[in-house]
């Protein structure tokens, strides 16, 4: 991307990717970005689970009735979790690193899209967290935030519209109607 600006304006969320493998070197600059996301009082409390296997990523769609479908057909996904024990803004450190990954991967013309984890379930007795702690073996002080599905988009999506922003949604000084 030219600058960041144009890199927010031009990522989305990519459900669909093209068989292309991932570029180990593309890969790893994923994972030091996510490295290098902020957290509260540098606890870096996050741990990163990259998955590439396609039998262990059709398993891991299946961990929520709707909406993690997608990761069945991505190349790689990483799994951001927090460590509640050793940090109480695991959720906002985990979700700035997720973030973090998804406009690295946009920035190296990769696609990527978020599977929210926590606080899903796949039935009315089975969390998504556990789904994954099943297949990935992460232990109990360890808590899945999301997983972020990546690959080359099979999909071209358009920008995201200016003139949709709602401005009428910040607000300077105080909150106004």
């Amino acid at each position: 991307m030219e600058n960041f600006k144009e890199l927010v304006q031009m990522r989305r969320s990519v459900r669909k990717f093209t068989d292309q493998d991932i570029n180990p070197d593309d890969l790893q600059l994923i994972l030091r970005a996510a490295l290098m996301a902020p957290t509260s009082k540098g606890t870096r409390g996050w741990h990163f689970i990259v998955v590439d296997d396609k039998d262990v990523l059709e398993k891991m769609s299946l961990c929520r009735p709707m909406g993690s479908q997608f990761l069945a057909g991505a190349k790689a996904a990483i799994v951001v979790l927090g460590d509640h024990e050793v940090t109480d803004v695991w959720v906002e450190d985990a979700s700035i690193a997720a973030a973090t990954i998804q406009y690295q991967a946009a920035d190296l013309g990769l696609g990527s899209c978020w599977c929210q984890v926590r606080n899903r379930f796949m039935n009315e007795t089975e969390s998504a967290d556990n789904i994954l702690r099943f297949l990935l073996h992460y232990p109990s002080n360890l808590i899945a935030e999301c997983v972020i599905g990546i690959g080359y988009p099979a999909i071209e999506r358009k920008p995201q519209n200016e003139d949709s922003l709602k401005w009428e949604n910040v607000h300077i000084g105080e909150y106004k109607e």
